[in-house]
Order: structure tokens, then sequence, then C-alpha cells
């Protein structure tokens, strides 16, 4: 086949970047500002760690699926149903603007939940489907920095919205303001999905996908497809390490709140300013890896380093936290987040190559299952000793399985699949 590239394909990749961003920002929309919902709801603060919760917890029943649909569909489908939800989700939210309406806000934050499954597995696929052997660690990077940059904006936009003001009329009308402005948001994002996005380009973007393209639809299995990546020991290995980083990250987040109030009282807004600065850095990491990627194709080393570097950071972010000077807790989240938050796009591209040509969306789909599942874990175990022994007890727990994670990943053998297809398509 003909290959060659689309212009089309960074409307695409920046479109879906737009409306996981708008998802991301409801996942973390609660919990930057934890204490506020605790008091208009009436409810205690693990109940609204759910609301977080929630979106890990609809993520592992649902992937196989979505998946599923994503093989069999295609990814225009997968695009209408994830940001339909999306905006189905932030409009529930606005029928629970009064204290005893917490169960309509549960509902509204489960259907964007549900909008998820159909938006995290599809970084990879996107860039596998749109962009050129040359690009496509980049194209992964941005549709992962949109998620990223809702996370970002999850922490900071919340905090000035929704002020701890004692009045509850003025509460609720600050809250309404919110949810109006991200349902406006999340209805113009479907409109242009609707009208933007295509399944995929006219001619394959590279050789490796020219050769998937042209295999029968009857020589594929799904099942058979799962089987494979379940016996494939490098990807196994990937998936648990990179489920004990990004639980950390998850975990981290939803707890960011309660921890900088717990050490700095009243600075709600600074802990909100502390979660930007772990996402903005995060992003930044992800776009370098990305590019360093496509430069080099050093997969192996640069998950390694990556891994290393994020384990430094937590344990550095643990025992700065309680010195008393906030300008040092936000250096410290700053390195943290650079590293952490940029191995997310590191995961899904080794994952690729070294399942190749298996489905993108099924592989980064198994990730991310590992990753909600370690994401509930840590939050409810972090929660609990913080609860009982304090931050820096919570935080070393972390820090003992970022631990684990580096050991596993220098077992991960560079095994790059689709590198080798694309070299033996051009060498043929």
């Amino acid at each position: 086949a003909e290959v060659r590239l689309s212009r089309r394909r960074w409307a695409v990749v920046l479109l879906f970047s737009s409306y996981s961003l708008c998802n991301a920002f409801q996942w973390i929309q609660y919990g930057s500002v934890n204490n506020v919902f605790v008091r208009f709801y009436g409810v205690s603060a693990f109940a609204v760690d759910w609301l977080s919760m929630c979106y890990m917890l609809a993520y592992i029943p649902l992937l196989f699926p979505v998946a599923w649909l994503l093989d069999k569909r295609g990814l225009r489908l997968i695009a209408l149903a994830g940001s339909a939800l999306n905006g189905l989700g932030a409009w529930v939210k606005l029928g629970s603007l009064r204290p005893q309406l917490f169960a309509v806000t549960v509902l509204g934050q489960v259907v964007c939940a549900v909008a998820q499954v159909f938006i995290l597995g599809m970084p990879s696929r996107i860039a596998s489907v749109w962009f050129g052997p040359r690009e496509v660690s980049t194209a992964c990077s941005l549709a992962v920095f949109g998620n990223q940059l809702g996370i970002a904006l999850g922490f900071l936009v919340p905090p000035v919205l929704v002020p701890n003001v004692e009045d509850e009329e003025k509460l609720a009308y600050h809250i309404s303001i919110m949810f109006f402005m991200t349902a406006g948001v999340a209805t113009a994002l479907f409109i242009l999905v609707v009208i933007v996005f295509k399944e995929k380009p006219p001619h394959p973007p590279s050789q490796a996908q020219a050769l998937i393209q042209s295999r029968p639809p009857e020589e594929y299995s799904y099942v058979q497809s799962i089987l494979r990546l379940l016996r494939n020991t490098n990807f196994m290995l990937l998936m648990v390490t990179y489920g004990l980083n990004t639980g950390c990250f998850y975990s981290l987040s939803t707890l960011l709140n309660r921890m900088v109030i717990q050490h700095y009282p009243g600075e709600e807004v600074n802990a909100g300013r502390i979660g930007l600065t772990i996402v903005l850095s995060g992003m930044v990491g992800a776009l370098i890896s990305g590019i360093w990627l496509d430069r080099t194709k050093t997969y192996k080393q640069t998950t390694v380093v990556v891994y290393v570097m994020s384990l430094v950071g937590m344990v550095v972010y643990t025992f700065t936290l309680s010195l008393g000077f906030l300008w040092v807790v936000f250096v410290t989240a700053g390195v943290l987040g650079f590293f952490m938050t940029g191995y997310l796009p590191l995961g899904f591209e080794f994952a690729a190559e070294l399942t190749y040509p298996e489905s993108e969306g099924t592989s980064s789909g198994l990730l991310n299952v590992s990753a909600q599942i370690f994401g509930i874990a840590f939050t409810i175990s972090q929660g609990q000793i913080m609860d009982h022994f304090g931050t820096k007890a919570g935080n070393l727990f972390l820090c003992s399985f970022l631990f684990l994670g580096t050991i596993m990943t220098a077992f991960i053998k560079a095994d790059l699949r689709r590198q080798q297809a694309n070299l033996e398509s051009e060498q043929t």
C-alpha cells in the first residue's frame, strides 16, 4: 500500500487531546477542593475520595468490552461515545447543587468515569493509525498531554471558582459556575468530534500500519490477541511496573489536598497550585520523552532512567513536605511530576513496541487496568496510613512500591517489534 501522511492528523490528535482534557478535569475537580465538598454535601472525606476513585473502579470491568468495540468498530465510534458520555456526565452534575443531592453528583461522576474508559486507551492507537514512524511517539505524547493538562486545570481552577465560603447559597452558586462551564465546553467538543474526527487517513502512515491494514479481518481474534499479550513476559512486566508508577500518581493526586492542608492549614489555593506544578512539569517531561524516543528509539534505557528519577523525586518530596516552606514543596513536587507524569506516554509507546502487531488499544487498555487497580489500592491504603500515622508514612508507602517497580523495569527486554517491522519493510 502507498504510505502517505494526512494533514488532518494534527487536528485529530489535538481534538482528542481536548476532550480528554475535559474528562480529566472532571476526575480531579472534587479532590482538589476536598474539604469544601465534604462540608457542602455533609459527607466524609473518604466519600469525596471515591468520586475520584470511581474513575479507576469503572475502568476495570469495562476495559474489555470497550477494547473489543475499538477493534471491531474503530476509532470514530469510540471517540463519539467518549465525548458524548463526558458531556452527559457534566450536565447531570448540574442537578446536584443542593447538599442533599450528593447521590446525583455521584451519578454524574460515574457517567464521566464510563466516558474515561473510551478515552484512556486511545493515545497509542491514534498515534499508530494517523502518524508516521518518525513522529509516532511525539503524537502519543501530545494525546496524553491533554489528559495531563486537564488534571492540571482540575488542580488550578476549582480552588479559584469554589472558595471555602460559609454561606451555603453562595457556595452552591460558585459550584454551579464550575459545573456550567464544564458542561458547555464538553458539549462544544462533542460537536467538533462529530464534524472533524475520522476513522483513519486515506493512506496508511507507515509500513507497519500498512501491514496491519492489509491483514484479512477473519485472521484476527480478539480473545487470542489478549492471550498472546498475557503470554508476553516483557509486556506483563511492563504492565505491573506501569501500574505501580501510575497508581502512585493517582493516589498522590487524589490525596494531595489533604496532605498539604495537614501541614499548611488554610492553603487550599496553594494545594491546587502544587498539583498544577506536578502536572505541568509532567507534561513537559512527557513531551520531551516523546521527542527523545522518536529521535533515539531507546525505549528501555529511557524508561529505566525515568523510573529511577520518579523514585528519587518521591523520596525527596516525602522528606521536604513537612519542613514548613511552601516554595520547597513547589520545587520538589515539580521535579517529581516531571518524571512520574512524564512516564505515562513512555509506557504506552514501549507497550506498542513490545506487542506489535497486536492492537494498541488492547495493550494500552491492559496497562490502564493495572494502573486503576493499583490506584484504588494505593489511594485507600495511603489514606488510611495518613489518618493513623501521618503523611510521611503514607508517602514512604508509595516510595517502597516505586522502588519495587524500578527493579522490575530493569528486567524488561527491549524487544522492539514495531521498529523491526518498519525496518524489514523498508529493506524489502
